[in-house]
């Protein structure tokens, strides 16, 4: 395989093998699209990706981690079409993440309780969440069956399913987020029902109108959480339904340990000078035992995602430490078929289109993750806005 080949997911075919990974873009302050936005993904676009992925579409109201989040509505889609158009005018394909945010969503901003598989005080409003009912749950997975459905209709190519980070569906999978006793807690069997039920309502609801794929959770990096032996074993059961057309391979916990994901530097200073008084000064004083620093590595979620490929004939999209042509070729020589970037592309949106043209071409990601506390002001990196090309 090569990276710069055409490649199917499903019914659509990518230009290439490179995709844009979600990144909440803070461009939507009434929950809708912006010409910012619109600029946003086109630049991706435009810059050589074979598909950028808009992040987050919320399916549902109570499921934003902010109340400017977008959320999958008709009120959405007369923007969502200039979007869609937008990407494709440029020759690319687009992907709506669509998810719940469980416990991680702010009930103070969203003026709604958060839900999560059982209460516990979530640390980022500092208020409770509520354990989600039989009903809230069902209302969850139509929900994201209709948000699919609104996808369709804007003009989409994909959905991506968001099945990571401690978000609704992945903390239903954790066994430390998790201590039901129903139908959804205890067995793994019955903590992954939640995953399964929405993967197939969405696979229902839009047959093969587009792709679907599923971001899913190898490890929270949160002891007693979702593990790699269990997401394994939900990975072939994701297969076995027949609900996907990929998956795309991630870890972290945006609730415990959100650096887990993205390794590289902790900006403390940056996430504190974001935020008012008094939690500029809590996460001055505090903030490393949330935003832990763990070394970058090229390819640093490659050890554990090339397990999956043992055990899954699904596509399989790598991310984690993509910077560099050497490591897409590496990811394909490993046998998956796609990769996903975030931050080398936030410092240089033609990334792609420079190194189809020249093999030598490098990233200037430093992977200082400055743009991280960004990402409600408008995600952006800080280094390239600040003009410095080193």
């Amino acid at each position: 395989m090569k990276i710069f080949e055409p490649a199917a997911i499903g019914p659509i075919t990518l230009r290439n093998r490179v995709v844009k990974a979600a990144t909440f873009e803070g461009r939507t302050p009434n929950a809708l699209v912006t010409e910012e936005l619109i600029d946003f993904h086109r630049a991706f676009a435009a810059g050589g990706v074979g598909m950028t992925t808009v992040a987050y579409c919320a399916s549902s109201p109570e499921g934003r981690t902010d109340r400017h989040q977008m959320w999958m509505r008709e009120e959405a889609v007369l923007g969502l079409v200039r979007l869609t158009d937008g990407v494709h005018s440029e020759g690319a394909a687009i992907s709506a993440q669509i998810g719940h945010a469980g416990p991680v969503a702010n009930s103070k901003s969203n003026r709604a309780t958060a839900l999560a598989p059982t209460w516990q005080i979530s640390p980022l409003s500092l208020r409770l969440t509520r354990s989600a009912t039989k009903s809230d749950i069902d209302r969850i997975v139509a929900d994201h069956a209709k948000a699919a459905r609104i996808a369709v209709t804007a003009g989409f190519d994909a959905v991506e399913l968001h099945f990571g980070h401690n978000y609704f569906v992945s903390a239903f999978l954790s066994p430390a987020l998790n201590r039901r006793s129903d139908q959804f807690g205890g067995s793994l069997d019955n903590r992954a029902r939640v995953a399964r039920a929405v993967a197939s309502a969405v696979r229902a609801e839009v047959g093969a109108e587009i792709a679907v794929t599923a971001k899913l959770n190898m490890d929270d990096g949160v002891p007693g959480g979702f593990w790699l032996d269990e997401s394994l074993t939900v990975a072939q059961w994701l297969e076995a339904d027949g609900s996907l057309d990929a998956l795309e391979l991630t870890a972290g916990s945006s609730l415990k340990n959100p650096m887990y994901l993205f390794r590289g530097d902790a900006p403390l200073r940056d996430f504190a000078a974001s935020y008012p008084q008094p939690q500029r000064a809590g996460i001055r004083l505090v903030g490393s035992k949330f935003l832990r620093s763990y070394p970058y590595r090229e390819a640093y979620l490659l050890d554990q995602a090339r397990q999956f490929r043992s055990v899954v004939k699904l596509p399989l999209i790598l991310l984690g430490g993509i910077s560099t042509r050497a490591t897409m070729d590496l990811a394909m020589a490993e046998g998956f078929e796609f990769v996903a970037m975030a931050r080398a592309l936030l410092r240089e949106p033609d990334l792609i289109n420079r190194m189809e043209n020249d093999e030598s071409s490098t990233s200037l990601c430093i992977h200082c993750n400055r743009c991280m506390p960004t990402i409600y002001s408008g995600t952006r990196c800080v280094l390239a806005h600040e003009g410095d090309r080193r």
